[in-house]
């Protein structure tokens, strides 16, 4: 369970939260980038790889047994903020199609450059899962090597 905070005198957030309130249990997301499981970036557009490291950031938090609604905060670096204001149609578009209406606080940051090459964007976050994971979404783990 989570509640946004916006202070009256705040103005009125536009894809974000100002503040999040949350219980339960704490998962780290580090950095994720466009790129699929092969670790391949997967386009060149700035909207796609957004929506992919989105997507990515999604999938780590459907893995510790939570949903879209747990992610409480984003960090995004972006290499180029043009191409961000270029994308914001796109990616808000594909963000509504993934998240709904929930909008966690949120950061963007230019940078000079991210790690891998051809990465435009690198997203980062902290949700907060339940209590105990759901039932039917137990957390993986990888097997033991004989």
């Amino acid at each position: 369970m989570s509640k946004i905070v916006t202070p009256i005198h705040f103005p009125t957030p536009r894809g974000y939260a100002h503040g999040i309130v949350a219980e339960g249990r704490q998962l780290f997301i580090s950095g994720q980038i466009g790129w699929d499981k092969n670790a391949h970036i997967v386009s060149t557009d700035f909207a796609t790889q957004f929506l992919v490291a989105l997507d990515n950031i999604i999938a780590v938090v459907r893995e510790a047994g939570g949903g879209t609604e747990h992610i409480a905060k984003l960090l995004a670096f972006v290499t180029d903020l043009d191409a961000y204001r270029a994308a914001q149609r796109a990616i808000g578009e594909g963000w509504r199609a993934r998240m709904g209406k929930h909008y966690p606080a949120m950061s963007l940051v230019k940078v000079a450059g991210l790690l891998e090459p051809g990465a435009l964007v690198e997203i980062e976050g902290v949700a907060m899962l339940p209590s105990s994971p759901a039932p039917e979404r137990a957390l993986s783990t990888p097997p033991a090597k004989p």
